[in-house]
């Protein structure tokens, strides 16, 4: 259903990391926009920066209840990526402001990402590398074990667009696939070689656990001290997903017990890591700085996919991907 088109005024973008708006310097001048580009981190920089706006392009700037209610009535809120938690979602929708999200601009990079950092954890690349930089040699066993992929299991914690990618990647290598997901279907995942299984059921069969979940009420520390007790000794755990899924402390504390063997961490809560983590000081710990969605595809992707949004906002157009 088409609404009118909104009133001229500002395009703004609250933050960025890009090299360049382009893509939203286009839709701006086609518009008769004045493209806003600020650099929020704070709630009342966000304030400023987005008064009375109606269209406004978000990364990771806070938009709580008290940023939404100083934007223009009817206003649309655009999420430069997959995830909205710096975003009062149920505030937005209260005040009758709409807020999309870009879910679809890099989820093959994501994957890519996720089992590169998983296969170098399960062949022990990073630790090999150290052990003969701090000594010199050693042997190949000296690690510990390292099992064929093709007598490997990986659990899937979500199988939505990436964990499906994820898993399409791990079968060419022969790995075993299971996942947790109480909203899939069967017949879906089955199509993709994945056997949906329950979360206990999982951490139990899992070599390796890799997380694809949305963070919510339910979901927060899913990953905590008592389901590491409950994964395999020495499994290993991959996050690309959101940070707030796993408690940090817990996983600190079961890799230094051995119980965990190895973490891929590309997501923090909060970030950037703290200065004095403990998990900076593991070998057995691949750090990435929230990079698995980068490439130079992707953020093109992203920028335009979110700029095109923007132009159905200004168009009175359907918006895409709402949230709200």
């Amino acid at each position: 259903m088409e609404t009118s088109p909104l009133p001229r005024g500002r395009l703004v973008i609250t933050d960025h990391f890009f090299g360049g708006v382009n893509h939203e310097r286009e839709v701006a001048n086609r518009f008769g926009r004045t493209l806003v580009v600020a650099n929020c981190s704070a709630v009342n920089d966000t304030k400023v920066a987005v008064a009375g706006a109606d269209v406004v392009l978000v990364n990771f700037a806070p938009f709580p209840a008290e940023v939404l209610s100083v934007l223009a009535p009817g206003a649309v809120l655009i999420r430069y990526g997959i995830g909205y938690d710096n975003i009062d979602v149920k505030s937005a929708t209260a005040l009758g402001i709409k807020v999309c999200n870009v879910p679809d601009y890099g989820g093959e990079t994501v994957a890519d990402h996720t089992v590169a950092c998983l296969l170098g954890l399960l062949r022990r690349t990073g630790q090999y590398t150290n052990a003969i930089r701090g000594t010199g040699w050693v042997e190949p066993r000296a690690l510990g074990e390292i099992r064929a992929f093709s007598a490997t299991t990986v659990g899937l914690v979500g199988t939505g667009r990436i964990g499906l990618a994820v898993a399409d990647r791990l079968r060419a290598f022969g790995f075993r696939v299971i996942a947790f997901d109480p909203f899939a279907a069967v017949e879906t995942v089955a199509a993709h070689g994945v056997e949906l299984v329950g979360l206990d059921e999982l951490l139990d069969r899992s070599d390796a656990i890799s997380l694809h979940a949305p963070l919510t009420s339910e979901t927060k520390h899913l990953i905590g001290t008592e389901t590491l007790a409950k994964m395999r000794h020495s499994a290993v755990l991959v996050n690309t997903a959101r940070g707030g899924l796993v408690d940090e402390a817990a996983v600190a504390a079961a890799l230094a017990s051995g119980q965990l063997g190895g973490a891929a961490l590309d997501v923090f809560d909060p970030e950037p890591l703290a200065s004095d983590s403990p998990l900076r000081d593991f070998d057995n710990v691949i750090l990435t700085p929230h990079a698995a969605f980068y490439s130079v595809e992707s953020l093109d992707n992203l920028q335009r996919l979110a700029a095109e949004e923007a132009g159905r906002a200004l168009a009175g157009e359907p918006l895409r991907c709402p949230v709200n």
